[in-house]
C-alpha cells in the first residue's frame, strides 16, 4: 500500500485548507485511514480517522482540539480520504501525515497504522 498526501500550504488564522490522500497498491487490505500531525519537537498525534471497510464503515473519530472544525471524509471509488480544515489556528501548524491500517485501530496511537504517507506541511500565520 502506498499513500500520497497533498494539499498542504500556508494559510492565515481563521482560514481553511483541504488535504487529500490517495491510496494505491493493495488497497483491499485497508480497513481504516486517518490523519496524524506532528509539530516540531512534538510527538505525532491523531487528528482524525475514518473506517473505510467493514461493519463500521464510515465511522469517524476526531481529536478534541479539532472537533467541530475539521471534517474527514472518503471517496471509496477513488481510494481517497480528505481532511477539510476550517477555522485554522496557529496550533494547527504541523506536518500532516496520512495513514492506513489493515485493522480497525481503537486507540489514538500511531502503532495501529502500518502504512504512512510522506507528510504535507501546513503553516498557519496569525
Amino acid at each position: 500500500v502506498q499513500l500520497q498526501a497533498s494539499g498542504g500550504g500556508s494559510v492565515q488564522a481563521g482560514g481553511s485548507l483541504r488535504l487529500s490522500c490517495v491510496a494505491s497498491g493493495s488497497t483491499y487490505l485497508i480497513n481504516a485511514m486517518g490523519w496524524y500531525r506532528q509539530a516540531p519537537g512534538k510527538q505525532r498525534d491523531l487528528v482524525a480517522t475514518i473506517t473505510t471497510a467493514g461493519p463500521s464503515e464510515g465511522r469517524t473519530k476526531y481529536a478534541d482540539p479539532v472537533k467541530g472544525r475539521f471534517i474527514i471524509d472518503r471517496d471509496s471509488a477513488k481510494n481517497t480520504i480528505s481532511l477539510q480544515m476550517n477555522s485554522l489556528k496557529s496550533e494547527d501548524a504541523a506536518v500532516y501525515y496520512c495513514a492506513a491500517s489493515q485493522h480497525w485501530p481503537t486507540g489514538r496511537g500511531t502503532e495501529g497504522y502500518e502504512y504512512w504517507g510522506q507528510g504535507t506541511l501546513v503553516t498557519v500565520s496569525s
